[in-house]
């Protein structure tokens, strides 16, 4: 599903018109990207949550030119759901 899907879906669903929805969306995205790059977690209740990860620091080879290197540690986002938001998934 797509950005313009989740729109259209939430539009029909509520009535309200599609430009204030992806308004709406653009701005809900946007909220948990900035907070992410802050280091603070997004929890949303009965859907998951939107967390940063930690990746150590590891060698990795290059295969084609039989070299190693390092691959700094860094950060990721992530995001893990809720314990019933998993249910339905593998209830479907």
């Amino acid at each position: 599903m797509t950005k313009a899907e989740i729109v259209n879906e939430v539009a029909k669903a509520t009535g309200i018109e599609k430009v204030t929805v992806q308004t709406v969306v653009e701005a809900a995205m946007e909220s948990v990207k900035s907070s992410l790059i802050k280091g603070n977690p997004v929890y949303l209740r009965g859907f998951g949550s939107f967390i940063i990860k930690h990746r150590a620091q590891k060698a990795a080879r290059n295969i084609t030119k039989q070299t190693t290197m390092t691959i700094p540690a860094h950060d990721i986002p992530a995001f893990k759901p809720s314990k019933s938001f998993v249910a339905a998934v593998k209830t479907k």
